[in-house]
């Protein structure tokens, strides 16, 4: 456990502490919101498995659990000195964009009681100024939207030597049965030669050898796959630099059967090779009929 990267976010209400969180969860961290200060010792007693806390472990702790600010210094020494190393991430915003973000989504400040939402964040300001100069980093909000914080905390991440990961999923489909909804880029290859049309490959499928040298065999299919792996390697390393998590790319032919799996299968090992994880779905692989 003590080989975990630890991180602790805490700060000003409506700073952007879940949205944070969320971030490291998107680049493999294990993350809890609200967590109680006191079960932290206790948590850490657990033998997690390297792949249960991924990159690192993350915790948003914060004014919610009345007995954070009492605990927190005594608790987290006590890790210290156990050998324990994480960081504090303190998030704060000013005033104006905080009132205006809780107008935004309507939710109750923690400490604005019967007082106004001003008078809330005034104290809350307050009773966190020590936690404030304890933390290893303040990040200030006010001028970051969702997309904004979740790349500048995931750069933050990187930085500090966490590995960032995206997952791609490939995904071969017919056009007939639907385009498939959660698909982030389409490519129709219809345009290709249908195996359908050759009584002997009718009923083959696209990763059996057969149907794959004949859409293979086709000099289009070469020029495609140049192009389309050029626009993929351009693609691939901007998504990954923007912070998106998962990536779909669907690949569709009019059956499902034939030309979009075996185009599939080669985008997917291409991308594999690139060195990104991967997963490879034919969705209408086993759908009969017309082409």
């Amino acid at each position: 456990m003590k080989n975990f990267n630890f991180i602790i976010i805490t700060g000003f209400s409506g700073s952007g502490k879940s949205t944070a969180l969320a971030a490291l969860e998107d680049i493999g961290f294990y993350c809890v919101d609200n967590m109680p200060v006191a079960l932290l010792p206790r948590f850490f007693e657990l033998s997690l498995e390297p792949a249960a806390g991924g990159n690192g472990l993350a915790f948003v702790m914060d004014l919610r659990e009345k007995g954070f600010l009492a605990g927190y210094r005594e608790v987290l020494a006590d890790l210290r000195t156990k050998g324990f190393r994480f960081r504090i991430l303190f998030l704060e915003a000013a005033e104006e964009t905080l009132v205006q973000r809780y107008s935004q989504t309507r939710r109750h400040h923690p400490l604005a009681g019967t007082s106004t939402l001003r008078d809330g964040i005034a104290a809350e300001k307050k009773l966190l100024s020590a936690l404030r100069r304890d933390a290893d980093a303040v990040i200030d909000t006010t001028r970051f939207n969702v997309h904004e914080l979740k790349a500048f905390i995931q750069a933050r991440a990187l930085k500090a030597g966490y590995p960032k990961t995206m997952q791609i999923s490939v995904l071969s489909f017919g056009f007939k049965y639907g385009i498939p909804i959660d698909a982030d880029l389409i490519m129709d290859v219809r345009f290709l030669q249908n195996p359908f049309f050759v009584p002997e490959l009718r009923d083959l499928d696209g990763e059996t050898d057969e149907v794959r040298r004949f859409v293979f065999g086709q000099r289009d299919t070469e020029e495609f796959l140049g192009k389309f792996f050029n626009l993929l390697d351009f693609l691939i390393p901007r998504y990954f630099e923007e912070g998106k998590a998962y990536l779909t790319i669907a690949v569709g032919c009019t059956g499902g059967r034939h030309r979009s799996v075996s185009i599939a299968r080669a985008l997917y090992e291409r991308i594999k090779e690139m060195g990104h994880p991967a997963n490879l779905t034919h969705r209408d692989i086993q759908q009969q009929g017309s082409p």
